[in-house]
């Protein structure tokens, strides 16, 4: 029997996000623990003395046979290391948390790094770009316009303000237009702005568009 969510939760769910910030990376690479100490640091400091528990407790006390025939434990996703490193690595993730958290020592601000960051911090910006503009998105929408009015129509208000805010914020960045580029294929974009936007041009239109309140054209 697999873990109920609240249970995951309580036990698990900030060592997982610590670990998911580091999929698709390598186990040493700096630059995934930054990302995520970064927009801990800024979003949700609490939580990182909870990830550091989290991911000493599970380094400490892996599950034993008894769990793991049960199914009742959390199952480490796979970041190209052995089993037998797994408990050293967490320790080692734990240790470095713990120093940022008792030096008050955040990583500066920056633009996003990771994959994993681009998500984090721009939530509602990446369902919007990969929930409506996919590869396949001219089979149900004439234009990119229909797709935006579609969002709109579908969405909560509220979460509409939000991509609004965040359409904002990272136009915010200080990014060149080949950043900008980048941006908008991690989060999700799976086609090209239409002509003759480029993808900051593109951001920019659709935030004043909704921040106007979004009738299309």
């Amino acid at each position: 029997m697999s873990l109920k969510p609240l249970e995951h939760d309580r036990k698990y769910g900030e060592l997982d996000e610590v670990v998911r910030a580091h999929l698709g990376r390598t186990t040493g690479d700096e630059e995934a623990l930054t990302a995520y100490l970064r927009h801990t640091w800024r979003t949700r400091p609490w939580a990182l003395a909870i990830a550091e528990h989290q991911l000493r407790e599970y380094a400490e006390n892996p599950p034993g046979r008894l769990r793991l025939r049960l199914g009742e434990f959390y199952a480490v996703p796979d970041v190209g290391l052995p089993d037998t490193e797994i408990q050293a690595w967490l320790r080692a993730l734990a240790d470095r948390i713990r120093q940022s958290v008792e030096n008050g020592d955040p990583p500066p601000p920056a633009t996003p790094r990771t994959h994993w960051e681009w998500h984090a911090r721009f939530p509602e910006l990446a369902q919007f770009l990969g929930g409506w503009f996919f590869q396949d998105m001219a089979d149900d929408f004439t234009d990119d316009d229909a797709a935006i009015q579609d969002y709109v129509d579908t969405t909560d208000p509220g979460l509409v303000a939000r991509l609004t805010g965040e359409l904002y914020e990272l136009l915010a960045l200080p990014l060149t237009e080949s950043d900008y580029a980048v941006a908008v294929v991690e989060l999700g974009m799976e086609v090209d702005p239409p002509t003759p936007y480029s993808p900051s041009g593109w951001l920019a239109s659709v935030a004043a568009r909704l921040a106007g309140g979004y009738e299309g054209g």
